[in-house]
């Protein structure tokens, strides 16, 4: 991926400086009460193979799609705890500039369509920080977006573990892979504004059971998948030279390796379809695909389709 012509936002807190809790190590935090690293591992492992939220697991809170209410904590509008403005460094650069190339397709999209835009703000933090009114952020959680507050959390230490850990990616393409994470976030984003986040949240409060709600789950993070191919589509045509060669093959490769079936086989040695959040490897690529081929927000939903 190149993104040395990308616009640098600067809408972006980086708390990375800060220490977060716990300190050190692989970039993983010591829970409240002393949870230890081997715990926080095996309760983000047991969360994601078994449709559970870890950020109940580990921090103890409810964000959107349970019965109960987030932890409320008090924040500015620019992130109180963090330093506004682009990051200086290269990782920093790289994300601040994938930022603001999100912002201007997607502005130029809603525009086409008669819409308002605004984009999320990305929190970079290490271990783990304040997560306004989602509770706190870990870093075992892997990054996330906030819906009431409108931004992302993200621990660039996730993207170490996407190559090293996952093998999702190797090499220069993992820049791209990165880019593709940041545009799935970015995806939920979209939903938020559009009003799909708050409805699926009402219908999973009324259904009947937790594969019930997984299965809506899996069609919003699908959705949210194509939509960051939509991003591509549009930026490999705003900007010819964006994309190198092996970069879609990585993030297709990154989408397999974070597929609900893929980590549960790592995990626990089977596969339970009733508790995916996520959708399986297969279905994470076809939507991805989906939404690079075809470049339009209509082609991505999810929610009226049998055939995930």
């Amino acid at each position: 991926m190149r993104d040395d012509d990308f616009r640098r936002s600067d809408n972006i807190d980086d708390r990375r400086g800060q220490g977060g809790f716990g300190g050190g190590g692989f970039g993983f935090p010591r829970g409240r009460g002393g949870l230890g690293i081997g715990t926080i591992l095996i309760l983000g492992i047991v969360g994601y193979a078994f449709g559970i939220d870890p950020r109940l697991l580990i921090g103890g809170a409810e964000i959107l799609t349970g019965g109960g209410q987030a932890p409320s904590y008090q924040t500015d509008g620019r992130g109180s705890q963090g330093k506004p403005g682009a990051p200086t460094d290269e990782m920093g650069s790289m994300i601040s500039g994938v930022l603001g190339e999100i912002d201007d397709r997607w502005d130029e999209i809603f525009k086409a369509s008669g819409q308002r835009y605004s984009g999320p703000r990305i929190v970079l933090f290490r271990n783990a920080t304040n997560g306004g009114r989602c509770g706190m952020a870990q870093s075992a959680m892997g990054p996330f977006y906030c819906p009431p507050d409108k931004q992302i959390f993200l621990d660039t230490e996730f993207f170490k573990q996407v190559e090293t850990r996952f093998r999702g990616c190797s090499g220069s393409a993992c820049r791209f892979t990165a880019a593709y994470i940041i545009a799935h976030e970015a995806g939920h984003h979209i939903q938020n504004l559009l009003g799909i986040l708050p409805r699926v949240t009402r219908l999973q409060q009324q259904a009947g059971s937790k594969a019930e709600a997984n299965a809506l789950q899996v069609r919003v993070e699908l959705q949210a998948d194509c939509l960051s191919g939509v991003w591509v589509n549009r930026q490999a045509k705003k900007r010819p030279n964006f994309l190198e060669p092996g970069d879609i093959e990585a993030a297709l490769t990154t989408a397999s390796a974070i597929g609900d079936d893929t980590l549960q086989r790592q995990s626990t040695g089977r596969v339970v379809p009733d508790s995916f959040t996520h959708g399986s490897a297969v279905q994470r690529k076809r939507w991805f695909m989906t939404g690079y081929q075809q470049g339009t927000v209509q082609a991505c939903n999810t929610f009226a389709t049998d055939d995930l």
